[in-house]
């Protein structure tokens, strides 16, 4: 089974046989020649199951690159409730398949109250209740893309990569202290939200950018990378 998770900015796959996965890879959303003849020199899969939150391009190109196979794509999308989750969104078919799948790993890895964190493009802040309820979730820019949000729209503010200070004294320093304050901010603030309810809550943060806020993270995390390839392989499991 080819699990693949197309997200804003890369394509991570796993292949799985077994229950084991035996390739595992990523490549950039702009690499389609990489992409392609990185999963066309995968083993034939027995299925493929898909998330996709990087556009209708993507899903054409990965529909394409599959047919070389004789063996169509599943798309994944969240739904009212699956493998033990309850999906509380309002339109539940809305939730974005990555965090539906992510969630879906997050309540197989721990059965009780949690958070979910992805550091990526976007940074993605969701909590499950210790009965396996998706409550909702937090969705703001992430670390990298706030500080070139600012560089990009202000005429005066640099590209300078800066480091965290208390007090910043120069620009570069203040946009970076700034992304990661407000990311670490929303953290804690919904992990104080879930914790109030619940009582004991662990905290799971994976992603591209996990490493750069891990240490300015005073909660019980657990590092996860890979929740969305997990959970699409719990959810073809679960379907097989």
């Amino acid at each position: 089974m080819l699990l693949l998770d197309a997200g804003n900015s890369r394509c991570k796959w796993a292949l799985v046989q077994d229950g084991v996965w035996t390739h595992q890879g990523a490549v950039g959303n702009s690499e389609s020649d990489a992409l392609r003849q990185a999963l066309r020199s995968l083993p034939q899969p027995s299925r493929i199951l898909v998330s996709n939150v990087a556009g209708a391009q993507m899903e054409r190109q990965l529909r394409e690159i599959c047919s070389g196979w004789g063996l169509p794509p599943e798309f994944v999308t969240a739904c009212a409730s699956q493998c033990g989750v309850r999906n509380g969104y309002q339109r539940p078919e809305l939730l974005g398949s990555d965090r539906w799948a992510a969630l879906i790993a997050a309540w197989q890895r721990v059965h009780d109250s949690c958070l979910v964190v992805n550091c990526g493009t976007a940074t993605t802040v969701d909590a499950l209740s210790a009965q396996g309820e998706f409550l909702g979730g937090l969705i703001l820019p992430g670390i990298g893309l706030m500080q070139r949000s600012l560089a990009a729209n202000t005429a005066q503010l640099g590209a300078e990569q800066g480091v965290v200070q208390d007090f910043p004294r120069n620009t570069a320093d203040a946009i970076h202290s700034g992304a990661l304050r407000a990311t670490a901010g929303a953290i804690r603030h919904q992990f104080g939200l879930l914790q109030a309810g619940s009582g004991v809550v662990r905290c799971l943060i994976g992603g591209g950018a996990a490493s750069v806020i891990l240490p300015h993270l005073d909660l019980p995390l657990e590092r996860a990378d890979d929740l969305v390839l997990h959970g699409l392989q719990i959810i073809g499991e679960a379907k097989a």
